[in-house]
C-alpha cells in the first residue's frame, strides 16, 4: 500500500484482484456484487478487535479496489476506507482538517449555487425539508405584521425565496421578515455577502419588506442570545433548524434546544437525516454499521439521480467524506473546533424536543399535498411516510422522505 504526505491511503483505481485472498472470499464481480460493504465490515471489525495483520491486509484489500469514479461500490469503498485508515493509524482529527481546509479554499459562491440548484433538480432531499417548513411556518405565523425566522441552517438560503413568494402573495397587508441566518458551516460563511445581496435584491422584486442579517463566528450555538439575534417584542418569531441539530456536541444539545425555548418562538422547524450515529458511537462496529447503511443508500441515491460522469454527483460524495472520517475516525472526547455530523433519529429527537418542553405540531393536509407535488416532480423510488392515522403524538412526530421505502430525512414542526 502506498501512503501520501496526509497519512492516507494512495488509491491505485484498479479492479484487479489479489490471489493471495483466501478461498472462503468471494471474489468482487464486474458488477460491484456489494462485495465493499462485506470487506469494509470485516476491516471495521478487525480494528475494533485490533488484530493488526488483518486490519493491514483488509486496508491493502481495499486499497487496491477501491476508486472514487468508480462504481457505486468502489465509491463506497474509497471514503470508508479513508475513514477506515484514520481510525486505524489515529489520524482521524489530522485527516478532518485537512479536508475542512480544501473544501473552505474551493467553496466559491457560483460553484456552491450549481451544486446546490442541480442537487435539488434531481432530488428531493433537501427541497422535501424546505417545503415542509416553510408550509409550517407560514401557517403558524399568518395574520402576524412583523415576521423574525432565525434561520439556523447552512442550505445558502435556497429555502427562502418560496417563502417570499408565499408572503407576496397573502390576502391581507404583506408583513414584513427579518431573516436572521446563524452559520455553523466554516465553509458557507465565506459566500454568505452575495447570498445576502442578491435575496434582497429579490425580496424588492417581491415587494416584501425585508432585513437579512448573518451571525457568525460562534463557537457553539449556546452563545445566541436575544440581543445578539435582535430579537424585538414585537415580533412573531419562527426558529428553522435544517441539518442544524446535528452540528451540536451531543451533551449539549438539550442545553441548546431549552435555549429557543427562552425565544419564546411561535415555532420551530426541525429537519434531519435519519440515521443514529448518537447512541451508538461509544461501540465502533454498531456506529460503523449505522453509518455504512445511511452512507450506501445515499450513494446508491446519486447514482441514480445523476450522470455518471457528473461533477456535482462527485462533490456531493466527496462532501460525504469529511462526515465519514467525523464520525468514524475522531475521538468524540476531541473537541476540535470542527462539526459533530452525530445523526440522530426522528425518534431521538422528539424526545428531545419534548424534554425541552416542546410539543409536536402535526402538518396540515395543505402541507402535505404540497409535500406530495413535490414529490411527483422528481423519478419514481421516492416516497412520504405519513404517522400511523390516529396515533400523531410527541413519540410519531414529524413525516418522512423515503428513498425505496426506507426513510432517510425527517421533517417536524414544534411549538413551546
Amino acid at each position: 500500500m502506498q501512503f501520501n504526505n496526509n497519512n492516507q491511503p494512495q488509491n491505485s483505481h484498479t479492479t484487479t484482484t489479489s490471489t493471495s485472498r483466501s478461498s472462503d472470499s468471494s471474489e468482487p464481480s464486474a458488477t460491484g456484487n456489494k462485495w465493499a460493504p462485506r470487506l469494509l465490515r470485516e476491516c471495521a471489525r478487525a480494528i475494533s478487535d485490533k488484530d493488526s495483520t488483518k486490519i493491514h491486509q483488509l486496508l491493502w484489500m481495499l486499497n487496491e479496489l477501491a476508486s472514487p469514479y468508480g462504481d457505486c461500490d468502489q465509491k463506497l469503498a474509497s471514503y470508508f476506507l479513508q475513514a477506515l485508515f484514520c481510525k486505524a493509524t489515529d489520524s482521524g482529527h489530522r485527516c478532518y482538517k485537512t479536508l475542512v481546509s480544501v473544501a473552505e479554499k474551493s467553496h466559491g459562491f457560483d460553484m456552491a449555487r450549481k451544486l446546490i440548484l442541480k442537487f435539488q433538480e434531481v432530488s428531493p432531499w433537501t427541497t422535501f425539508g424546505h417545503v415542509a417548513s416553510n408550509g409550517a411556518i407560514l401557517e403558524a405565523l399568518e395574520g402576524e405584521s412583523k415576521l423574525h425566522i432565525i434561520d439556523i441552517s447552512n442550505t445558502l438560503c435556497t429555502q427562502w425565496p418560496t417563502l417570499l413568494e408565499s408572503l407576496a402573495t397573502r390576502n391581507d397587508e404583506t408583513p414584513r421578515l427579518k431573516l436572521t441566518v446563524v452559520i455553523t458551516a466554516s465553509v458557507v460563511g465565506s459566500v454568505m455577502k452575495e447570498i445576502g445581496q442578491r435575496m434582497e435584491k429579490f425580496a424588492r422584486l417581491m415587494g416584501v419588506p425585508f432585513e437579512m442579517n448573518v451571525i457568525s463566528g460562534l463557537n457553539n450555538l449556546g452563545e445566541l442570545t436575544k440581543d445578539k439575534l435582535s430579537i424585538e417584542e414585537d415580533e412573531a418569531i419562527a426558529i428553522n433548524c435544517i441539518g442544524a441539530l446535528r452540528r451540536i456536541e451531543v451533551e449539549e444539545r438539550g442545553e441548546i434546544i431549552r435555549l429557543f425555548q427562552s425565544f419564546k418562538p411561535r415555532i420551530v422547524t426541525v429537519v434531519e437525516e435519519e440515521a443514529d450515529f448518537s447512541s451508538t458511537r461509544d461501540d465502533f462496529v454498531k456506529c460503523f454499521e449505522e453509518c455504512l447503511k445511511f452512507y450506501t443508500m445515499y450513494f446508491e441515491m446519486l447514482e441514480e439521480s445523476f450522470a455518471p460522469t457528473s461533477n456535482e454527483r462527485l462533490m456531493l460524495e466527496r462532501e460525504c467524506s469529511r462526515s465519514i472520517v467525523r464520525v468514524l475516525a475522531c475521538d468524540n472526547r476531541h473537541h476540535d473546533g470542527g462539526e459533530c455530523e452525530r445523526r440522530e433519529r426522528g425518534s431521538q429527537w422528539s424526545e428531545r424536543l419534548k424534554e425541552a418542553g416542546f410539543s409536536a405540531v402535526g402538518f396540515s393536509d395543505d402541507v402535505v399535498d404540497d409535500v406530495k407535488a413535490l414529490l411527483k416532480r422528481y423519478r419514481a423510488g421516492w416516497s412520504l411516510v405519513l404517522p400511523p392515522q390516529g396515533q400523531e403524538d410527541d413519540s410519531s412526530a414529524g413525516i418522512y422522505l423515503a428513498w425505496k421505502e426506507e426513510p432517510l430525512v425527517w421533517a417536524s414542526a414544534w411549538k413551546p
